[in-house]
């Protein structure tokens, strides 16, 4: 089978929206649209739910069928069949039997994006933590698991971490809620080398860590953790994703992003400086 079909669920289903507005702006039905690039009716309708993948060559074909002309417009098509194309050799899928496709969807944007800005009100990044730390959480969050599930969900969380090594780095910007580095998670030396390493990922030009000390009060963010991804080229294709018990919530409307872009600006411009920061978590870590 294609690789498209396992890419980001999120990405298939937008990339489907869009196509389908413009087949509807044409006053083209889906059996009409698939005549003119000879597909059964049926391809068209799994591409615009997003039960398909679809190929950059598929979206090429669909958009000379709906004559789309705007080079901006097509670009941006054609960079979301390549983002929902991108998830399909992944090294994340080695471990599909263990993670749900919503873990795997969220893994796939963060392989592909150039920058990730996170606020966290209560737990240490993924990117950020520990393997100890990693599995104090997962133990605590997922009780009951065999302890060899939480083994390979931490060795998942430890291979997510490659994004900030290399070349070209996701650039990380994130903004901790000074509870994030007091909540004993794994017990006191756990605590101690998390925060070292934090202290330590944090002097790296890639990485913005700020964090919102309890005297702030209350603040915008304080109704729960959020990532927002940015990718290249395409401000279009950010997406905001919510982490809740269950699932995850992705937001990608173009007021969604302004207003949380806007919240998290206004969380960095009300938090400590980066150098303050470092020396808050570095005096934690010294009396944990």
């Amino acid at each position: 089978m294609g690789g498209t079909r396992h890419g980001p669920a999120v990405r298939r289903r937008k990339l489907g929206e869009e196509l389908r507005g413009l087949r509807l702006r044409v006053g083209l039905t889906s059996r009409e649209a698939a005549r003119l690039v000879g597909w059964h009716q049926s391809k068209v309708s799994r591409i615009e739910t997003g039960a398909s993948g679809v190929t950059h060559a598929d979206v090429t074909r669909l958009l000379d069928a709906y004559a789309v002309t705007d080079p901006r417009l097509r670009t941006l098509l054609e960079a979301l069949a390549g983002a929902a194309d991108s998830g399909g050799t992944g090294w994340w899928h080695a471990y599909r039997g263990v993670i749900p496709p919503q873990y795997r969807d969220f893994i796939s944007l963060e392989a592909s994006a150039c920058a990730a800005r996170t606020l966290e009100t209560s737990v240490v990044p993924g990117l950020l933590q520990t393997a100890d730390y990693a599995r104090a959480v997962t133990s605590a969050a997922l009780e009951g698991l065999p302890a060899a599930t939480v083994d390979v969900l931490v060795e998942v969380r430890m291979a997510r971490q490659e994004v900030l090594r290399g070349a070209e780095p996701l650039r990380m910007e994130a903004v901790l809620d000074e509870a994030v580095l007091r909540r004993q998670v794994g017990g006191a030396r756990v605590m101690r080398r998390q925060l070292r390493a934090l202290g330590e990922t944090a002097r790296e030009p890639h990485v913005r860590l700020q964090v919102l000390p309890f005297a702030m009060g209350g603040y915008v963010g304080l109704s729960g953790s959020f990532v927002i991804f940015s990718f290249p080229n395409i401000a279009d294709l950010d997406v905001v994703v919510l982490d809740h018990m269950t699932r995850s919530l992705y937001l990608e409307r173009s007021e969604d992003l302004e207003a949380y872009g806007a919240a998290f600006r206004t969380m960095q411009a009300h938090a400590l400086t980066p150098e303050d920061s470092l020396d808050l978590i570095a005096g934690i870590a010294d009396g944990a």
